[in-house]
């Protein structure tokens, strides 16, 4: 056994404004979740929260947030919001905002304003924003070709929900990661992060994403850790491209400490595990 890891990132968190999700949305949420009060505490109270993520034996996180007003209830409003919960504690939290081509008039300048008030990366959620992340080649949402242009120059992140969702309403058709390999060959400068590793359905497509494109990285967030190898046999070979998240706190997610215990027992060499449980993410999001 390689033993505990010291400085654990944990990737991909999700602190957002429940209260905004539409009533389904939320009734997913609450199951599973005996306390749920807690979560809508640590989604008001960051110090609440940090005080959390000490006692999981977590050092720093990415705060998933993204803008899905028709599908969850959330509005751009979630920018400022996470901009504001991480301003003061930046060498722990990175703020991931979101800007969505189908609502945004201006999606460059909206990309350059949220680097602005703080936010330091981007999610794209194909299955709940309902579209395919290439489509600004047939020219039906030229707003992501702007969105992936200012990430570039910025040289901030972006995140791409990939796999299946269960919440009313999800198009699991967009989930599929092989248009990100359009993505990819365009803005061979943009950090692209494959959320979930493609899980349930496909691994295989991430594993050789991962592979091929040297700016593509995924993470396992969202995957019970006991069936990582299973999903991704060959994990050591691209465990430099590999990224620790726990989804938490997703329905059916259980403690970060459980996740990051499970991980660390996986039969994967220390340098793979300090990869991909802190140095990748570290080098990826570049808290200050």
């Amino acid at each position: 056994m390689p033993g505990k890891i010291s400085g654990i990132f944990d990737a991909h968190i999700h602190v957002q404004p429940w209260e905004q999700m539409k009533p389904e949305v939320l009734a997913t949420m609450r199951k599973g979740h005996g306390d749920f009060e807690a979560l809508m505490g640590f989604s008001r109270s960051v110090d609440r929260f940090l005080r959390h993520l000490d006692q999981e034996g977590i050092e720093r996180a990415v705060l998933v947030n993204y803008v899905s007003p028709d599908l969850m209830g959330f509005t751009d409003s979630v920018n400022s919001y996470v901009a504001d919960y991480c301003r003061g504690h930046t060498d722990r939290l990175v703020a991931m905002g979101s800007v969505h081509p189908r609502f945004s008039r201006d999606p460059a300048g909206d990309v350059d304003r949220l680097v602005e008030m703080g936010v330091r990366a981007l999610k794209v959620h194909p299955p709940h924003q309902l579209f395919h992340p290439n489509e600004y080649r047939a020219g039906k949402l030229p707003g992501l070709e702007a969105i992936y242009r200012q990430a570039s120059q910025h040289r901030i992140p972006v995140m791409f929900h990939t796999g299946t969702s269960i919440f009313p309403g999800a198009r699991n058709v967009y989930g599929d990661p092989i248009t990100l390999d359009d993505v990819a060959v365009d803005f061979p400068n943009l950090t692209m992060v494959l959320a979930h590793g493609g899980r349930p359905l496909w691994g295989d497509t991430a594993f050789f994403l991962v592979r091929r494109f040297p700016n593509v990285y995924m993470d396992i967030s969202g995957i019970p850790p006991r069936s990582v190898l299973k999903m991704f046999p060959r994990l050591e070979e691209i465990s430099h491209k590999v990224l620790f998240g726990s989804d938490w706190p997703g329905p059916a997610v259980p403690a970060i400490s459980k996740n990051v215990a499970e991980v660390e027992s996986l039969p994967l060499g220390r340098e793979a595990l300090e990869r991909i449980l802190r140095d990748n993410a570290l080098a990826v999001y570049r808290p200050n």
